[in-house]
């Protein structure tokens, strides 16, 4: 095997959770080589470096090994090698501190409404 598809690696390695949702990313241009956007088909060899935008986190692979076949974690891992950018990490790490933080609601308000659900979201989303 000397090339394989990019959706089908990219899932078959565990960057995303479905074959759709690999096929879906390169779709909508999210799985980029150098600057060019791949197509679900795009064939991919070893020594690629493929850069994902998955959930608004960008992340640089190195492609060492090819796989056709989903397999486990450990194997999966061994595959690729990560070259995303510290930044990006740290960028994930506070976005994940802060979706841990519970919010605070003023004694006697109750739960809120639905429009307060969606205000309180859109705020998140922006923090």
């Amino acid at each position: 095997m000397k090339k394989v598809r990019v959706d089908k690696w990219l899932w078959a390695v565990r960057i995303f959770k479905s074959r759709s949702l690999a096929t879906k990313a390169c779709k909508e241009g999210a799985v980029k080589m150098g600057d060019d956007k791949l197509k679900p088909a795009h064939l991919i060899e070893p020594d690629n470096i493929l850069t994902v935008k998955k959930n608004d986190f960008n992340l640089r692979i190195k492609v060492l090994k090819l796989l056709s076949k989903r397999v486990g974690a450990p194997i999966a891992q061994s595959c690729y090698t990560d070259l995303t950018p510290e930044e990006e990490y740290n960028k994930y790490e506070a976005w994940y501190n802060r979706k841990k933080q519970s919010e605070f609601r003023e004694k006697g308000l109750g739960r809120p409404t639905k429009k307060d659900r969606r205000e309180i979201d859109k705020l998140k989303k922006w923090l």
